[in-house]
């Protein structure tokens, strides 16, 4: 494991939250529901202690100015694509920064993280991704910085919710999985299965590269939490975050009670409890 991953995950539990707060590089509206001021997210997500934060390169730094030596790690997002519109946008497509790595590096970032798209009928952007992560990986490998790879299956949102929504079936993902352990990833960012009992599968697919789960649209809080246990209990070695937790009423709670049952193995209804509890 590289050296940067001893700052992302626990050194008791071995496992890490990683609060994604970099929804408003996809050009969405509805993304930054709950992030408009950023500086006062990132400081409240600072002080509720997460294991790290998924940020932007323009929104990195506020996180990295805050001084100590106890603030969360930071995750670089290095891709930006237009899968999420409603309508969609034509043509569609993937671009990744240039010189993520380079800026990665600079903010001292424990992890980058770039997209593995897998869309219905658009091979050209799962091709667009695979060139992306060829091209990062090579860069990174040479200074030393892990790659998350983050593989999403996806399917036309029949609902009308815009885009495309996420696809749950366990093969898709197992496959698409696979393939981001086959391109080298040092990390792998996927979806829960539909049927949480497959996701042991998920995790073997990956072999002994570290599966962190997605967490998706907003669920209730229990809903959140038994999720969470389900697929921790099959080998997952944590959860990256978002919506769920900046959206959240309270965001420093519901961030106390996921650390408890990602660190501690607390009970969904003990981990419950502390939602109020950090009010």
């Amino acid at each position: 494991m590289k050296p940067r991953l001893n700052r992302l995950f626990n050194p008791h539990s071995g496992r890490a939250l990683d609060v994604a707060v970099d929804h408003g590089a996809f050009h969405e509206h509805a993304f930054i529901a709950g992030i408009e001021d950023m500086p006062a997210t990132v400081a409240t997500l600072v002080e509720a202690g997460p294991d790290a934060i998924q940020l932007t390169l323009g929104q990195a730094p506020l996180l990295q100015s805050i001084p100590g030596k106890q603030k969360p790690g930071l995750v670089l997002r290095t891709d930006i694509a237009n899968v999420y519109g409603n309508p969609l946008e034509s043509p569609l497509h993937t671009v990744h920064v240039p010189d993520a790595i380079e800026v990665a590096v600079k903010l001292d970032a424990v992890a980058v993280c770039v997209n593995l798209l897998d869309l219905p009928g658009h091979p050209e952007v799962r091709e667009q991704c695979i060139r992306s992560i060829l091209a990062l990986r090579s860069e990174a490998e040479r200074w030393g910085i892990p790659m998350m790879i983050e593989p999403l299956v996806m399917q036309t949102n029949s609902a009308g919710g815009g885009g495309y929504a996420v696809d749950g079936d366990t093969k898709k993902i197992v496959t698409l999985v696979r393939q981001a352990r086959e391109l080298g990833a040092d990390l792998i960012k996927a979806d829960p299965t539909d049927n949480l009992a497959d996701y042991h599968l998920v995790v073997q697919a990956a072999a002994d590269t570290p599966v962190l789960v997605r967490g998706g649209g907003r669920v209730d809080d229990r809903t959140l939490l038994e999720r969470t246990k389900a697929v921790l209990d099959q080998g997952a070695r944590g959860i990256v975050y978002g919506r769920n937790v900046i959206q959240h009423s309270n965001p420093a709670g519901i961030t106390a009670a996921l650390m408890a049952v990602v660190h501690e193995n607390a009970s969904v209804d003990d981990a419950l409890a502390l939602i109020e509890g950090a009010r």
